[in-house]
């Protein structure tokens, strides 16, 4: 048997064995614009599956027929278990799907929207409802402080995000 064939036996193997997406065991809350993400990655997930069975040759490409189900499991049990939440208008402490603004010591103002895990992305200034910012944060109201990362910071303004 050739080194090159049970490399190739061996990617075959890793492909079929892909490790599936973990799942957090936070509740998941989801904004509205979190929902639509879950939506449109359960279809693309559902469309990627469905080419991966239309090539008819599953063992030329497991790896994507791997990938794909995997991600079909990932996304159908995230939308199963969404749980919508929208602001409440009427408080005016942050509460989930509101953005925050503060002060750092070092004189940094940052914004963060909170949202959902799969929603959140820091670099496009959102973070997860369980991150330490956001806990540190929820259900406080401009004017107010909080530690993070071991500072004090002074929230500015609460928004509807």
């Amino acid at each position: 048997m050739s080194v090159a064939f049970t490399k190739e036996g061996d990617s075959e193997a890793f492909a079929a064995d892909l490790l599936d997406r973990p799942i957090s065991t936070h509740p998941n809350l989801v904004t509205p614009r979190g929902l639509a993400q879950l939506e449109e990655g359960l279809a693309a997930a559902r469309a990627a599956y469905s080419a991966a069975q239309a090539v008819g040759d599953v063992a030329q490409d497991r790896t994507a027929m791997a990938r794909a189900t995997r991600d079909l499991r990932y996304y159908s049990a995230r939308r199963a278990s969404a749980q919508l939440r929208e602001l409440d208008p009427t408080l005016d402490v942050l509460q989930f799907g509101g953005a925050v603004t503060f002060d750092r010591q070092d004189g940094r103002r940052q914004t963060f929207r909170i949202v959902g895990e799969d929603e959140a992305d820091p670099a496009q200034g959102s973070v997860s409802y369980v991150s330490p910012v956001a806990r540190a944060m929820l259900g406080k109201a401009a004017g107010d402080t909080a530690m993070v990362a071991g500072g004090e910071v002074e929230i500015v303004e609460i928004t509807a995000g």
